[in-house]
């Protein structure tokens, strides 16, 4: 680089203890502080002759458009979710500036390259979206430990220490339950004349048998299952030593910041497998220490995967409803990764992306494309190397982002609302943040700060309505216009409708179809995770708990027939990677999150580094 670079760095989120230990520019002190602020001043203090502009800011913030993008000559990504890495790949396509995206997840990593017209976009293969399971999966029919996890977490967390008013399936309290007429208490309102003892054994007595005893006097459900046996905690323990489970110190307990229900019991190693009767210890436990020592933060409590005693119960409810469906039960440690959908960071995997990144980024900005490169860092040798690289894919003509096919949906037009559409499709699988939604010339669905209020109500209304009676109705046959105006996207949906949908395997209702799916792509997968597009990933048992797909990781593949890019002209301006008018060369960096991987459920944090390097600049100008 040359003696006048400028960096422009963006990010929107603080530094965490969990962040000190897979990189090198934080310390402990710097805990709590602006992460892209922080990293500017570790920057500068070895490199002085530099200018670095820190933002405290998210890059899907507004004032990030494409305009904004048009001044830079490659954008480097190592965002946390794939919303937020969809959405500057769309704006770098509009600015038609070159990407390079990054990601690692523990040994893995890789680094693509993507330029437009030239290579895949991000978005021209599938990858990952975070798992969803029907209800009545994790309610009635669990089969793997995660199902047990979002129950825990999700069901049972949420009704006894979050929100009261929740609704969900289980507090049905009744033998006359199935009469809607009837009035059914609510088993999970605390009583005045009961104790916490006695309230967590009555819980633990209606979720765990109760509750298993009504699902199995429904014998259909049960005919090619396993049935689940009903716990009741006479059965699990003692009625003794449920009662004189625990020590709890009110003392102690009013001066601890951090109470675990294991310290209380003497249970130690977080990688111990509880058997049956220390998971309904640690549940009770737990009960107790949250009803009598944060009374006050009950009800408005939310799962933290970084608060002990919520970890702590929700593994103990995850292990004792495996138990009961015969699913093997799990660690702390292992319970804490599900929940918390955890993958552990690894410095030198980060350290090596980094490095292979700022290769790339040279290699933008000296107009080198015959060597691009996208490379995987694989945690076992293939072909007796750790790092594969693999020549960039060409563009796929099937994509919705970069081509102009247009999708398909199938969806009930006659029961399903435009609210399902826009969140479930627009928002959720196109990725759109601020959508537009046309009929022919009908606008039927915007969003923005400058629309009127009688404008808004309008759209609003529209919400609700089922597509075949919205004012312009959208029927079989008909064809919507789907546009994002900060993105610069559009793309065509051709509608058609269907009555009926399987609820297990089409949880959303609707079927949306109109790229390449996976396996129409050639691939060889080694035995590091599931395979899609460009290079070797791993894979697992279809039992294995990361069924979840909690990582936006690139899948890696090895292809046996790898498709080049077409030869292009690279000479003068002409090419694709032709450069804007701006005097700036420069570079997007965005930092991945706390586990040094995109992980889809987490708050974005986006960290932009700009580069611009003038005698880099000069040297391209007197070679034109």
């Amino acid at each position: 680089m040359g003696d006048h670079v400028i960096l422009i760095l963006i990010d929107m989120d603080t530094i965490e203890v969990s962040n000190l230990n897979r990189q090198f520019l934080f310390r402990k002190w710097h805990v709590g502080q602006s992460k892209a602020k922080v990293a500017r001043e570790a920057v500068l203090k070895f490199k002085p002759d530099i200018s670095i502009t820190a933002y405290h800011a998210n890059v899907k913030d507004p004032e990030f458009n494409v305009d904004f993008f048009k001044q830079f000559n490659v954008v480097l990504n190592g965002l946390d979710n794939l919303d937020a890495r969809r959405h500057v790949n769309r704006l770098c396509l509009a600015a038609d500036i070159p990407l390079v995206e990054s990601g690692t997840t523990g040994f893995l990593g890789q680094v693509t390259v993507h330029v437009k017209g030239r290579t895949e976009c991000y978005e021209c293969q599938p990858k990952p979206t975070p798992k969803s399971y029907p209800v009545c999966t994790i309610t009635s029919t669990p089969s793997k430990f995660v199902h047990c996890i979002v129950w825990a977490k999700d069901l049972l967390f949420a009704k006894l220490f979050g929100d009261k008013n929740q609704d969900n399936d289980l507090n049905i309290h009744s033998t006359d339950a199935t009469n809607p007429s009837n009035n059914v208490e609510d088993v999970f309102e605390y009583k005045a004349d009961e104790d916490s003892d006695q309230y967590g054994r009555r819980i633990y007595d209606h979720v765990f048998g109760y509750n298993i005893d009504l699902a199995l006097a429904n014998e259909e459900t049960w005919k090619n299952r396993r049935k689940p046996t009903p716990l009741y905690l006479k059965d699990v323990m003692p009625k003794q030593l449920a009662k004189e489970n625990g020590k709890l110190d009110k003392q102690k307990l009013a001066d601890s910041v951090a109470v675990s229900a294991m310290s209380s019991l003497g249970l130690k190693n977080p990688q111990d497998i509880w058997n049956l009767e220390e998971n309904t210890k640690i549940f009770l436990e737990a009960m107790k220490l949250f009803i009598e020592g944060r009374e006050k933060d009950i009800g408005n409590l939310t799962f933290d995967k970084d608060d002990q005693l919520s970890v702590e119960f929700v593994t103990a409810a995850a292990n004792i409803r495996a138990s009961s469906f015969g699913i093997p039960m799990h660690s702390l440690f292992e319970a804490k990764g599900i929940a918390g959908n955890i993958v552990h960071a690894i410095a030198t995997t980060n350290a090596i992306i980094a490095g292979l990144i700022v290769l790339e980024a040279i290699k933008v900005l000296q107009n080198d494309a015959e060597n691009y490169r996208m490379t995987y860092c694989l945690e076992h040798p293939s072909r007796k190397m750790l790092l594969m690289p693999v020549e960039p894919f060409e563009p796929n003509k099937s994509c919705y982002v970069c081509s102009e096919n247009p999708l398909s949906l199938e969806v009930n037009t006659l029961t399903t609302k435009l609210k399902d559409v826009v969140e479930k499709i627009v928002r959720s699988k196109l990725g759109m943040n601020s959508p537009m939604i046309m009929l022919g010339a009908s606008l039927i669905f915007e969003v923005g700060d400058d629309l009127d209020e009688d404008e808004a109500a309008n759209y609003a209304s529209n919400l609700e309505k089922v597509l075949a009676k919205l004012p312009t109705p959208v029927t079989s046959g008909t064809m919507l216009k789907v546009e994002d105006l900060q993105q610069e996207l559009s793309c065509n949906i051709n509608i058609k409708h269907r009555d009926e949908f399987d609820e297990e395997k089409e949880p959303d209702g609707m079927v949306l179809s109109g790229w390449i799916q996976p396996s129409e792509r050639q691939t060889q997968t080694t035995n590091n995770g599931e395979a899609t597009s460009n290079a070797p990933a791993s894979t697992s048992s279809p039992d294995d708990s990361d069924d979840l797909e909690i990582l936006d990781t690139e899948p890696i593949t090895l292809s046996g027939n790898k498709r080049k890019v077409a030869e292009i002209s690279m000479t003068g301006d002409s090419g694709p990677f032709k450069k804007s008018s701006a005097t700036t060369n420069s570079i997007v960096v965005d930092i991945e999150n706390e586990n040094g991987q995109p992980a889809l459920d987490a708050a974005d944090d986006d960290v932009v580094v700009m580069v611009h390097d003038e005698s880099v600049h000069r040297k391209k100008a007197r070679s034109q």
